[in-house]
C-alpha cells in the first residue's frame, strides 16, 4: 500500500518514557520520522535505529523533527532494547501490530505478529513525503540520509 503524498494516519502509543504519544500532536511542532521496526530481536532495526539516534538531536534542535520508532513489541522489551543500545530517543510499543498493519503491514513470523519494516518522513501538516518499505529485512533507509532529504525540501539530497 503506497503511501506517499497522503494523509498519514493517526495514532497513539505508549512511550518507553511513560505516557503516549500521539503523531497528530508530534506534528504541531513540526515533521516526524515514522519508523515501523520488527521487534526487540531484529539486529537490522537496531542497527537502522542507532543511525536515527546518531541524528535524533540534530534533527530535533534545526528541524523540529521527532522521530517516531513504532516497534511491534511490548513496552519492558522496548524499555530493554532502548538502554541496551543506549537511544537518544523514545520507542513506541505497537504490541498488536495495529499501527504497523496501517502503515507497511504485518507479517507472522516465528516471533510472533511482526511489522514491516518501514521509514516514512510526515511533514507537518500529515502528508506522507517520503515512504520506504523494506523488500528484505536488512533493506533499511538510515538516519543521515533522511536529514539531508529533509534538509533539501524533502528532495533527494543526491538527486537521484
Amino acid at each position: 500500500m503506497a503511501m506517499e503524498n497522503d494523509s498519514a494516519p493517526d495514532f497513539a502509543l505508549e512511550s518507553t518514557a511513560g505516557g503516549t504519544v500521539r503523531l497528530s500532536e508530534t506534528l504541531e511542532d513540526g515533521p516526524a520520522i515514522v519508523l515501523v521496526n520488527r521487534g526487540h530481536w531484529c539486529s537490522f532495526c537496531a542497527e537502522q535505529l542507532q543511525t536515527f539516534s546518531e541524528v535524533s538531536y540534530d534533527l530535533w534542535i534545526n528541524e523540529n523533527v521527532d522521530i517516531l520508532p513504532v516497534v511491534t513489541d511490548t513496552v519492558p522489551k522496548l524499555r530493554e532494547m532502548r538502554d541496551r543500545f543506549d537511544y537518544d530517543f523514545q520507542l513506541l510499543a505497537d504490541p498488536d501490530g495495529d499501527v504497523a498493519e496501517q502503515y507497511s503491514g504485518t507479517e507472522q513470523t516465528s516471533h510472533g505478529i511482526t511489522g514491516v519494516a518501514a521509514t516514512y518522513v510526515v511533514d507537518e501538516g500529515g502528508t506522507v513525503r517520503y515512504e520506504q518499505v523494506a523488500d528484505d529485512p536488512a533493506d533499511r533507509t538510515y538516519g543521515n540520509w533522511i536529514r539531508y532529504y529533509i534538509r533539501n525540501d524533502y528532495e533527494d539530497p543526491f538527486g537521484e
